[in-house]
């Protein structure tokens, strides 16, 4: 059997995940940016991509979303995103040893193996409830730790927004992902299978009305977009920690990062 079938389910894990979803309040103007730094080479091809991405979004995952939000009680979704975490933390722990971040690392040790012993497996967030919360770590932000450029703005085909050194660090990962690879190799693919419709359906039902919101308060919806994108990355790759006073970089919403990406 051929790798790319074998590997399906994993990429299917992290289907949307690599654009993360962005949100402003109603009425929100998007941020704005000089058209010299927007770093967008390949605008028209992105557009193109961006609306067929929309469009697959409107047919498919939007409704999978809402039935999922109906369905599922607020406890069960806020186990659902407990457990799909707890299934990150090998590549969180990577991430943050690849950085030099041995307090981050040692933090998702801790987490892992409180959550999956007391935690019944990750479902309940008992590290989080006593002062160890969730840090998303992604090889982009290795990358960028490193010193890696961006490069260029990308709309990715049904993965979304992204960048040339996102991509990479995307396409390591899927590869590099431990638990789809021991999953794989045991023939278990109706776990990865399950693993990636709960990441696209819990990560989209979370954002159902404030992209609502954004489409209909943004004069252009890829424009915003594509800033909300690189604003998340910039907050994800600084860890949070505001730039110096001196730094020209617009303000950072802070959400939450998805469980998946």
């Amino acid at each position: 059997m051929s790798l790319l079938p074998r590997r399906l389910p994993a990429l299917l894990a992290v289907l949307f995940l690599g654009a993360a979803t962005f949100a402003l309040p109603a009425g929100a103007q998007e941020a704005s940016q000089p058209a010299e730094d927007v770093n967008d080479p390949l605008e028209p091809v992105n557009r193109a991509i961006f609306w067929l991405n929309e469009g697959l979004d409107v047919v498919i995952l939007r409704p999978v979303a809402e039935i999922y939000k109906a369905v599922l009680p607020d406890p069960a979704k806020r186990g659902v995103r407990n457990v799909l975490q707890n299934l990150r933390s090998p590549l969180d722990l990577a991430n943050q040893t690849l950085q030099g971040d041995w307090e981050g690392a040692g933090n998702v040790v801790k987490r892992f193996a409180i959550n999956t012993t007391v935690g019944l497996g990750g479902l309940i967030d008992v590290a989080g409830e006593h002062g160890m919360p969730y840090e998303y770590e992604s090889f982009d932000q290795t990358l960028a730790v490193w010193g890696v450029p961006e490069g260029p703005y990308l709309v990715l085909p049904l993965l979304g927004p992204s960048s040339l050194r996102d991509a990479v660090g995307f396409g390591a990962e899927f590869y590099g992902d431990p638990v789809s690879n021991l999953a794989s190799n045991n023939d278990a693919q109706w776990f990865n299978y399950t693993r990636a419709g709960l990441n696209v359906a819990d990560t989209r039902a979370g954002y159902i009305e404030v992209m609502d919101d954004l489409k209909r308060n943004s004069f252009d919806y890829y424009a915003a977009m594509r800033s909300l994108y690189r604003q998340r990355r910039d907050n994800w790759v600084r860890d949070g920690v505001l730039p110096p006073p001196s730094a020209d970089l617009p303000d950072i919403p802070d959400y939450d990062a998805p469980a998946g990406k």
